[in-house]
């Protein structure tokens, strides 16, 4: 099983496989929190802009790591319907997580960029970055946010991810290419395919923004 030291290794191993794809005015986007670091890496590699693309996932009561599916900037929503329909949720139920998860994906908007306007995406690529895929509901919303907001062209880039998700993403319309370093069988977790991963705090994400942004 391939194992990534943290997630300033992965992503410069990441940033290898990238530099060999033509990706033409690109736009390297981390997923909060621990997406960040690995972006930071491919940004400063493809000498490209980092900006933070927030989305939320809409977690089972009970469960909060079994994604029901997830949200993001500009109203947009991805449901997993299978999920949904096995543990029961009522419209009710999933319009008050909603609620709550798009009020805290607003202030985390605020806090990361500091008032800092967005990256423009219109008529550029983004290449959308997490540090692992296991549903992919979240890297499935985002997509759809980076189209919306002009992109026209997605590039789903992580270190490792599951098979299953990793297909379901490779069908979907929003995403155009995925670029993924290791596709364990049997997957089970993306942490166990790091040997530190410690969890990335907001201030960090906020110091990686900030330094790019400075460094333009």
């Amino acid at each position: 099983m391939e194992r990534f030291t943290d997630r300033a290794d992965a992503g410069r191993r990441l940033a290898a496989a990238l530099e060999g794809i033509d990706l033409g005015d690109p736009v390297v986007l981390g997923l909060p929190r621990g997406g960040v670091p690995v972006a930071a890496q491919i940004a400063t590699a493809l000498g490209a802009p980092l900006d933070v693309l927030v989305v939320r996932k809409l977690g089972v009561p009970g469960q909060p790591e079994v994604a029901m599916g997830a949200i993001g900037e500009q109203g947009a929503r991805v449901l997993n319907d299978d999920i949904i329909d096995s543990v029961y949720i009522s419209p009710g139920e999933l319009r008050d997580i909603e609620r709550t998860e798009r009020a805290e994906l607003e202030a985390r908007v605020a806090r990361f960029r500091g008032g800092a306007p967005p990256v423009s995406l219109e008529g550029r690529t983004a290449v959308i970055v997490d540090d692992g895929v296991a549903t992919g509901a979240t890297a499935r919303v985002a997509a759809v946010v980076a189209k919306a907001r002009g992109a026209v062209r997605v590039v789903l880039a992580t270190p490792v991810g599951a098979s299953d998700s990793l297909g379901s993403l490779a069908a979907d319309p929003s995403v155009n290419e995925i670029v993924c370093l290791s596709v364990p069988p049997g997957f089970m977790s993306v942490g166990s395919h790091y040997l530190d991963f410690a969890q990335t705090t907001d201030a960090q994400v906020s110091e990686l923004l900030a330094a790019a942004r400075a460094g333009e």
